[in-house]
């Protein structure tokens, strides 16, 4: 059943690339997941959700980060990657989820190229936000939504995509210089053009969310979530369903964590930044393994992948909630939008949550410097 294998080589080398959201890159020779004995067929995805009032997307998206560059440094074959992106499309995911900092700029261009003959078809997503040298892709310090630079930005990235509009644009990070207000104009200036059709925000503080959507409503809020992090449960989700804003989870399988690819005795290499977070280390990973014991216990029950039980839970949770899976392995793709099949009865679903209630994470789910980008107000607008 565990057939992810963890990765104990380099992690991602620039240090920007540690706020970002990553995916489980283990390898694979199978393009069909196998459960014990059973050869799960590859599913259609036909179920849809709609994030905000009107986008449509597929119930499971995809996430493109790491089509750039894998934990270990190495570069994909792009070919693949290309092949991945139109299997998905092939197999119903509508919804593809890519930002300027991913390469940067190189995994907007992966998925341009990837999905050029069904562009109309799908709902692409995209962020700004980080400081970003347009020119180069240098990577500068801190953060940067002032209103000019981010018509730049969508400038730069409409060219990569090979677009003339993106569907969702997120800013990735609040930016604790620029009032929101500032940021939701600018972003109001490109929807008016017609280079942008809806927006969210990645990672808010929930006053920033009310303000913002006070000024044009927001489609969707990424955040971390999964059964290894539900923070968001706290304020955000509820915030989401009381503005009617859709949810869209990003490393909805805990950084490969939930997929059984990570045992006791696992070490990650320096530059790999869960080595840097204490929900995985030495001390506090045994303890934590838990949930994914509970997970390969209802693996059987369900005769489902641990992975598919993961993003089935989240499934369940609300029907505005899209996760959006990253991988570079296509078997691991076909598994995951494969988590749409599997369904919870409602006695299921009480008895799952009461076990995995039972089972507290131990550890913080990011370093200090990086949590420090989330849950962050934006300034208020100074009055003139």
């Amino acid at each position: 059943m565990n057939r992810r294998s963890i990765l104990k080589t380099a992690g991602l080398a620039l240090a920007g690339s540690a706020f970002l959201p990553f995916n489980s890159l283990a390898k694979s020779n199978s393009a069909t997941p196998i459960i014990g004995n059973k050869e799960l067929t590859p599913a259609t995805l036909l179920s849809k959700r709609k994030l905000g009032a009107s986008l449509e997307v597929s119930s499971i998206g995809l996430g493109v980060q790491n089509m750039s560059r894998t934990y270990q440094t190495t570069i994909p074959s792009r070919s693949e990657m290309h092949n991945i992106i139109r299997t998905a499309f092939d197999k119903g995911v509508t919804l593809f989820d890519a930002a300027e900092a991913y390469g940067p700029f190189e995994v907007e261009r992966i998925l341009g190229e990837g999905i050029a003959h069904f562009r109309n078809k799908i709902v692409i997503e995209t962020k700004f936000g980080w400081n970003i040298n347009q020119e180069t892709g240098a990577r500068l310090p801190g953060l940067n939504s002032r209103p000019e630079h981010i018509k730049i930005v969508v400038e730069g990235m409409l060219k990569r995509l090979r677009t003339d509009r993106i569907d969702l644009l997120y800013q990735h990070r609040v930016d604790p210089q620029v009032p929101i207000e500032d940021v939701v104009g600018a972003i109001q200036d490109l929807i008016k053009e017609g280079k942008v059709l809806h927006y969210g925000l990645s990672e808010p503080g929930p006053q920033t969310v009310r303000r913002a959507h006070a000024i044009h409503p927001i489609t969707a809020i990424q955040n971390e979530y999964s059964l290894l992090w539900r923070g968001p449960e706290k304020e955000i989700i509820p915030l989401c369903e009381e503005l009617g804003i859709g949810f869209v989870p990003w490393s909805p399988l805990g950084v490969g964590f939930l997929t059984g690819a990570v045992d006791a005795q696992t070490r990650f290499a320096q530059g790999d930044i869960r080595g840097n977070e204490t929900r995985f280390s030495p001390e506090n990973l045994p303890h934590n393994l838990k949930i994914v014991d509970l997970l390969k216990y209802w693996s059987k029950l369900k005769q489902a992948a641990p992975s598919q039980i993961s993003l089935a839970w989240l499934l369940a949770q609300k029907p505005w909630i899209v996760p959006i899976p990253g991988t570079t392995q296509m078997a691991h793709m076909l598994e995951n939008i494969g988590a749409d099949k599997i369904k919870f009865t409602t006695a299921e679903l009480k008895e799952f949550n009461n076990q995995v209630d039972a089972i507290q994470i131990q550890g913080e789910r990011l370093p200090a410097f990086v949590q420090a980008f989330s849950d962050v107000e934006a300034p208020l607008k100074k009055k003139t």
